[in-house]
């Protein structure tokens, strides 16, 4: 599975549950997650999308813990089954 079918799964699954998933591009920043999900209730989630199996690099896991440090949610989703996770709010 390529990580394109999973982010469209994600795309999918966000809107039917009444989410939006905006695609961000950083400006002088590597590493950083490239989709904020918006859930009902106040949920604000950054997700950074891989391939099955494949993890980030060195980089992107630096910078996700900085932003862990500052109290954001940083997921990375490789599988269908990490997107119903994220949505059901697990």
């Amino acid at each position: 599975m390529r990580e394109s079918t999973i982010e469209h799964y994600l795309r999918a699954q966000v809107r039917a549950a009444g989410g939006v998933v905006r695609k961000v591009r950083w400006l002088d920043r590597n590493g950083a997650p490239d989709r904020l999900v918006l859930l009902p209730v106040n949920r604000a989630v950054w997700v950074e999308l891989k391939a099955p199996g494949e993890a980030p690099e060195a980089h992107q896991s630096r910078e996700h813990e900085r932003m862990r440090a500052r109290g954001l949610k940083v997921v990375v989703i490789d599988s269908l089954d990490g997107v119903d996770t994220l949505v059901r709010g697990a």
